[in-house]
């Protein structure tokens, strides 16, 4: 079932176009690896799923009952962000804002949603611990658990490994891939060809201005795009 589709999407800043004719589909339980040049409109495209940029022409369309607040989003960290300094707990919970509306606490169900996805992540013990004194790994764990909250359908990853050491990316990528057998739709951008052919089910790369490619894996590696990135050791597109 389609949960999100765009349609000939042209994006850019200041009516400056940076990528155009995007138009794919998202069905639920897809993994969406979003592969491209650095400055294609990778994360543009992100921010325009979730509402935070408008694009210049073309469409996004959510169906499924799926709004742009009920997406888990795990954004690129700031310096400034992996200093933050609160509690782990506090840090997941954060992410039922959303879901409290005007209600200035968080329900027993909201807080007990926080507790079972610190459990499912692997974090439960570090619930009391300052966010800012985690390693990196131990950090985008508390923030996945934390958009965890955030949906139940859909999660928009950024990157989710930059920065980390080869075994907590291993560990944070199957982890995704657990989270996305559990019925869990990921669309995530990643400079990692190889995991994207490892982990994905389907493709988008993002060349200069325009899609080169969308589809199913399997037809990825058979097309001009895969053959070129995917077949050269992984090396960064």
């Amino acid at each position: 079932m389609p949960q999100l589709m765009c349609q000939d999407l042209s994006l850019g800043y200041e009516g400056k176009v940076v990528v155009s004719g995007l138009s794919f589909t998202v069905n639920a339980g897809d993994y969406l690896c979003i592969v491209g040049e650095n400055g294609s409109g990778k994360s543009t495209l992100m921010k325009t799923i979730l509402n935070l940029k408008t694009p210049i022409s073309g469409q996004i369309i959510t169906v499924d009952d799926l709004e742009a607040a009920e997406i888990g989003y795990l954004p690129q960290q700031t310096l400034v962000q992996k200093d933050f300094p609160a509690s782990v707990r506090e840090v997941v919970r954060s992410g039922c804002l959303n879901r409290c509306g005007l209600r200035p606490f968080y329900s027993k169900a909201e807080k007990r949603m926080a507790e079972d996805n610190m459990e499912k992540l692997g974090i439960a013990a570090l619930a009391k611990h300052c966010y800012r004194e985690l390693s990196g790994g131990q950090q985008q764990r508390t923030l996945l658990a934390r958009a965890l909250c955030a949906t139940r359908k859909i999660l928009l990853l950024d990157e989710p490994v930059a920065g980390l050491d080869p075994k907590a990316s291993a560990d944070l990528y199957d982890l995704i891939a657990r989270l996305n057998t559990e019925g869990i739709t990921i669309i995530m951008i990643s400079h990692d060809i190889a995991a994207a052919v490892k982990y994905a089910s389907h493709i988008l790369h993002i060349g200069a201005q325009s899609a080169l490619f969308f589809g199913a894996k399997a037809q990825y590696l058979k097309s001009e795009a895969g053959r070129l990135y995917a077949n050269i050791g992984g090396e960064q597109a």
